[in-house]
């Protein structure tokens, strides 16, 4: 059966298609596309790994046309970057811009 294994850095961009037998696991396909041997700080205990953006478990078997997807940690975590922004954003009041004359 035919499927493909990405991994991306900010960088490079890399998707393998494959051909392997029925009830290959995510890991056998990790493993037969080499990639651990061109990126070895990929550690499969504990990087995240999924199908097509849903994380899987390293034992599950794959599917015709699968891609198998290494996933990297992020840098920052989504939503307290939203909350930066949301608060870098905020317009701030300015006294006297209540309405009141002041006279």
């Amino acid at each position: 059966m035919r499927i493909e294994v990405a991994y991306a850095r900010p960088d490079t961009q890399i998707v393998i298609p494959l051909e392997v037998s029925d009830g290959t696991t995510l890991a056998q396909a990790i493993v037969t596309s080499r990639l651990l041997d061109r990126f070895p700080d990929i550690d499969l205990n504990v990087t995240k790994v999924g199908v097509f953006g849903k994380l899987s478990q390293l034992d599950a078997p794959l599917r015709e046309g699968d891609r198998v997807e290494i996933y990297r940690p992020l840098l920052a975590d989504p939503k307290a970057v939203r909350k930066q922004r949301a608060v870098k954003n905020k317009p701030m009041k300015q006294k006297g811009t209540d309405g009141e004359c002041g006279e």
